[in-house]
C-alpha cells in the first residue's frame, strides 16, 4: 500500500523515506508472510511452496545485488555494497539448503500460470537491478535488503520445519542502510531514482507474497 500524505509528511529525508516504504509497502506489512502462512491446514507444503518460489525468484547468480553493485559504486557505499553482496551470496546458499531439505514443488492447479508469473517478475527485478539511471539500481539493493529480514521470517519457519539450522544474518542492517542511502542521494534526481527503485523492488516482493497464498488457496491449504 501507498503511504498516505499524512503518514509520508511524518518522515523526514531519503533514509526515513525508504524506511518508511520498506515497512509500509514491503513484505512485512503483508498478511500471508507476517503470519498466514503458518496457519494453514498444510504448513510444510505451504512453506515449501515459499521457499521454492523464493529461491526462482532470489536464488540465481547473478541476483539484484550483484547486479546493482556492478558499475561505477561510488565510494561512500562500497563499503555497504560489498558486505550486501557478500551477504546475500550467503542467503543464497542458505535458501538452496531449505529448498532441498524441503522436497519436490507441491503440485498446485494453475501451476504454468504460476512459473509465467515469477519469471516475469524476475525479469523485472533484473530490469530494475541493471538500470543505467543513477541511483536506480543502487536503490533497488536497498529495498530488498531492508525487506530482506521479513523474508528471513517465512526462510526461517521453513527451516525449523525442514530441519536445517538457521545461519546468522549477515546483511546490513537498517542503520547502516539509511547511512548508505543518505550518503548516496546527494542529488534530488539520484534520490528520486533511489526511491523508485527500491519501492518498485517492494511492489514485486508483495506480489510474490499475493501469488503465493493464491496458490495456498487454489491447493485448498488455508
Amino acid at each position: 500500500m501507498a503511504l498516505v500524505a499524512s503518514e509520508a509528511a511524518n518522515w523526514d529525508g531519503v533514509a526515513d523515506l525508504l524506511i518508511a516504504h520498506a515497512r509500509h509497502e514491503g513484505s512485512a506489512s503483508h498478511p500471508y508472510p507476517a503470519g498466514r502462512i503458518t496457519k494453514g491446514r498444510h504448513v510444510a507444503r505451504d512453506l515449501a511452496d515459499a521457499v521454492h518460489y523464493l529461491c526462482t525468484l532470489h536464488g540465481r547468480t547473478p541476483g539484484v545485488v550483484d547486479l546493482a553493485t556492478r558499475g561505477d559504486v561510488p565510494a561512500a557505499v562500497r563499503g555497504w555494497a560489498d558486505a550486501t553482496v557478500a551477504g546475500f551470496a550467503r542467503e543464497r546458499a542458505y535458501l538452496t539448503r531449505i529448498v532441498v531439505a524441503a522436497g519436490p514443488l507441491p503440485s498446485t492447479p494453475g501451476q504454468a500460470e504460476s512459473e509465467a508469473a515469477v519469471i516475469g517478475q524476475r525479469h523485472a527485478l533484473e530490469m530494475l537491478a541493471g538500470s543505467d539511471r543513477a541511483g536506480c539500481a543502487l536503490g533497488a539493493a536497498m529495498g530488498l535488503v531492508l525487506d530482506w529480514r521479513a523474508v528471513r521470517t517465512v526462510m526461517d519457519a521453513a527451516a525449523r520445519r525442514f530441519s536445517v539450522d538457521p545461519p546468522t544474518l549477515l546483511l546490513p542492517g537498517e542503520e547502516a542502510t539509511s547511512e548508505a542511502a543518505t550518503a548516496l542521494a546527494d542529488q534530488p534526481s539520484i534520490e528520486r531514482a533511489l526511491l523508485f527503485g527500491a519501492r518498485q523492488i517492494l511492489v514485486q516482493q508483495r506480489g510474490l507474497w499475493e501469488l503465493l497464498e493464491s496458490r495456498q488457496h487454489a491447493r485448498g491449504d488455508h
